[in-house]
């Protein structure tokens, strides 16, 4: 198909070879990136999707340029093509999610942006909520223990003097993060997954409810795409049945400052158009606004 030569981010010249169909791992319609940086003298090779129609357009070599950065600049960070399909791989880490709640116990799962810092008023809220419902429910406070509001949930649960474990993940906020290791929380609270689909387990199953005893819930904090696609996930099971259906989890939007308002006009459209049913989003979770959580949020969620 063809050879280009660009020069990735990190500096080194990297060889990009175009071979749908003669790689012994390409398959048809996919295409083997093939990358050698002159510094490290490390190849890797990654399969990715072979469009013909953008093969040949003008815009070609913007994308082969674009790819080989990412392959020259974070290959280290890049999962095995051969781990990515085991499922033992993906198998073993959903096991030590598992293994770290049963450990710590289940409780709040909290979902929300990790680029909201501590000079935004978003994140105060989380931390006063986070503090206030570790107390109410004497119980886990989980989440991704990431940056942003997942450190505010953090720290108010710590402040209220409560258990903390999440699930980490090597990409927060659209860049790579520096470690695999939280900046304070002890190792043996947190578990760093390497798959996505691991940590989405984790992230559920903390919020499931074993027995009547567990006091557990899902909190939805403002957040764009990786938090809209958490809560619309755990919204499905919900719907589906596949979780709370004998024990029910209670769910809980905090729409602060109207952040939600769109989304909840959205799905209003939604049942409007036929595509959810009447009261349906509803009786999936309450939304709450920034000036009744106080006064309302243990009924809501005990």
């Amino acid at each position: 198909m063809g050879e280009f030569s660009v020069v990735g981010a990190a500096g080194g010249l990297v060889n990009t070879i175009f071979s749908c169909n003669h790689h012994p791992q390409a398959q048809p319609n996919q295409l083997a990136v093939s990358s050698s940086s002159s510094k490290s003298k490390r190849k890797t090779t990654t399969i990715l999707p072979c469009y013909p129609q953008i093969l040949k357009s003008k815009h070609t070599s913007r994308i082969i340029s674009s790819s080989a950065s990412i392959l020259s600049s974070s290959s280290s960070d890049l999962i095995a093509f051969d781990e990515r399909t085991s499922p033992l791989q993906v198998n073993k880490e959903i096991q030590r999610c598992y293994q770290l709640i049963n450990r710590l116990g289940r409780g709040v799962v909290y979902l929300g942006s990790s680029r909201l810092g501590d000079d935004h008023p978003h994140y105060n809220q989380s931390l006063e909520l986070a503090r206030e419902v570790a107390n109410l429910l004497d119980c886990t406070s989980w989440s991704g223990v990431g940056p942003g509001l997942m450190d505010a949930v953090t720290q108010g649960a710590l402040e209220a003097g409560k258990a903390v474990g999440g699930f980490k993940i090597a990409k927060e906020a659209g860049e790579w993060t520096a470690t695999n290791y939280h900046p304070y929380l002890p190792s043996d609270t947190y578990l760093t997954c390497r798959f996505f689909s691991a940590r989405k387990h984790g992230l559920v199953d903390a919020a499931v409810r074993a027995s009547n005893s567990d006091r557990t819930a899902v909190i939805g904090l403002p957040g764009g795409i990786g938090t809209l696609d958490e809560i619309f996930e755990i919204l499905t099971l919900i719907q589906l049945e596949r979780i709370g259906s004998v024990h029910p989890v209670p769910f809980i939007l905090m729409n602060y400052d109207s952040f939600y308002s769109k989304l909840l006009e959205f799905l209003d459209q939604c049942k409007d158009e036929g595509t959810v049913g009447e009261g349906e989003v509803q009786s999936l979770w309450k939304v709450l606004f920034s000036c009744d959580y106080n006064t309302n949020f243990d009924s809501r969620i005990v």
